[in-house]
């Protein structure tokens, strides 16, 4: 049986896309086979997973979610991209924004990225669905899909109000949409232990949610190596094997088989 983990979060620059893109490698690296889905506009996983030019793709998301809207047909491997590191990518690009837009007055608007999953997942183990940074309908829509969501945090900018407002999301779309989603954990990211503050304000994560919610006991270090990682198209496993950020998404991988 497939798990589809969407890797969600409201605040931009805090390790989502990298999370996304290796626990993807980190589950193949565990004999897992796994489908990545870039459902942000932004299409940071496509450039990241070494897809420097995403515009110049006959098809992407954008190109499935129109085939669902239209009743048209579609191949299981439609658009699908291999990434040297064995994780099969889904990409996107611009034209995402368009298609939010043309979710907008469709009936089961919601439903669309799980109708995309219902025929791919015979093939996969895991799908991992890299999410934009906001509430949008294609945020709406990996939740509706997945499983489980993973919520990047980086403790240097807690942003309480926003964290509330996206466990308030989930626990709207687990009332209404889709009860069977749960939240796999908070993650937190870009540690850096160096910082007189950053204990304190894990302590005050641990405080405020871990009684109720699960909180990765692997925190993922800052490191310059996930920039350069990035910029080469490369998972950290790849960039720099024996680093930290490496074994802690490794770390990470395990304990997410581990609940997921």
């Amino acid at each position: 049986m497939c798990k589809i983990i969407a890797v969600s979060t409201l605040k931009g620059g805090v390790g989502k896309t990298m999370t996304a893109a290796s626990l993807s490698v980190g589950l193949v690296k565990q004999g897992k086979r796994v489908l990545c889905i870039d459902a942000d506009a932004q299409h940071s996983l496509t450039v990241s997973l070494g897809v420097p030019e995403p515009e110049k793709l006959p098809e992407t998301l954008s190109t499935i979610i129109s085939n669902i809207i239209s009743d048209v047909g579609f191949s299981p491997t439609a658009g699908i991209i291999r990434h040297s590191e064995g994780v099969d990518l889904l990409p996107s690009n611009n034209t995402l924004v368009g298609m939010e837009m043309a979710l907008v007055s469709q009936i089961g608007r919601e439903s669309i990225l799980r109708q995309y999953l219902d025929k791919v997942k015979m093939n996969y183990d895991y799908a991992v669905i890299d999410c934009a940074p906001s509430i949008d309908l294609l945020t709406i829509n990996a939740l509706a899909a997945a499983n489980h969501v993973i919520i990047p945090v980086v403790p240097k900018f807690l942003d309480a109000k926003g964290l509330e407002l996206l466990l308030k999301s989930v626990a709207q779309v687990q009332r209404q949409i889709n009860p069977a989603l749960s939240i796999g954990g908070i993650l937190l990211t870009m540690v850096d232990k160096r910082a007189n503050f950053t204990k304190d304000i894990i302590s005050t994560v641990e405080k405020a949610y871990g009684g109720k919610i699960h909180i990765f006991s692997e925190h993922i270090p800052h490191s310059v190596r996930t920039v350069e990682s990035t910029a080469q198209g490369r998972s950290i496993f790849s960039c720099d094997p024996n680093g930290k950020v490496a074994a802690a998404y490794a770390a990470l991988t395990k304990e997410v088989l581990g609940i997921a």
